[in-house]
C-alpha cells in the first residue's frame, strides 16, 4: 500500500519524453521542492549519488530512484509516468516508464525502508501497471496507487 501521506496528487506528473537519467532524476528534485520545499540541487546530487551505486530500475518498466536528505521531516514520495520509456540499465534491458521517487530523511531508517518495500510490492502488480499505463490523469493515477491500500486490508 502507499500511503495518501506519502505520495500526493501534486506530485505525480505524466512526460511526454525525457532525455536522460539525469534529466530525470533534475525532474524529480524539481517536482520535490515545488511541492515539499525540498532543495532540488540537493536532492538531484542525492539520487545520482545513490544511482552511482546500482541502478534502480527493478524491472518490467519500474524504478525506484530514492535518497536519504537532512533537513526532511518524513519520507515524500514522487511519481513519474513516461509517455516515452527510458533506459535505465534494468537488469532485463527493459526501458523505464513509471518512476517513484522516493525523498526520506538521513535519520528515517526504518521507515524510508518501509516506503520502499510498499512502492516495490505496488509496482510489482502487472494489472496495476498496465492500468497506470493506460491512465493520464492524475487524480485516477493517485487513486490507483492509493487506494490500493484499501483492497489489501480487505
Amino acid at each position: 500500500m502507499i500511503s495518501s501521506d506519502l505520495l500526493v496528487p501534486e506530485a505525480i506528473r505524466v512526460i511526454p519524453a525525457m532525455s536522460s537519467k539525469k534529466r530525470l532524476f533534475n525532474t524529480l528534485s524539481e517536482i520535490a521542492r515545488q511541492v515539499y520545499g525540498l532543495c532540488s540541487e540537493t536532492s538531484c546530487d542525492a539520487l545520482m549519488d545513490r544511482e552511482s551505486l546500482g541502478p534502480t530500475a527493478v524491472g518490467h518498466g519500474v524504478a525506484l530512484p530514492h535518497a536519504r536528505l537532512r533537513g526532511i521531516d518524513r519520507v515524500r514520495g514522487v511519481f513519474l509516468k513516461l509517455e516515452k520509456p527510458l533506459d535505465f540499465g534494468a537488469a532485463d534491458r527493459q526501458p523505464v516508464d513509471l518512476v517513484f521517487g522516493l525523498f526520506a530523511p538521513d535519520t528515517a531508517g526504518v521507515d524510508h525502508l518501509k516506503a520502499l518495500a510498499s512502492v516495490s510490492r505496488t509496482l510489482r502488480d502487472p494489472d496495476l501497471c498496465s492500468t497506470l499505463r493506460a491512465n493520464g490523469d492524475i487524480t485516477t493515477i493517485h487513486a490507483l496507487l492509493t487506494q490500493r491500500s484499501a483492497s489489501d486490508a480487505a
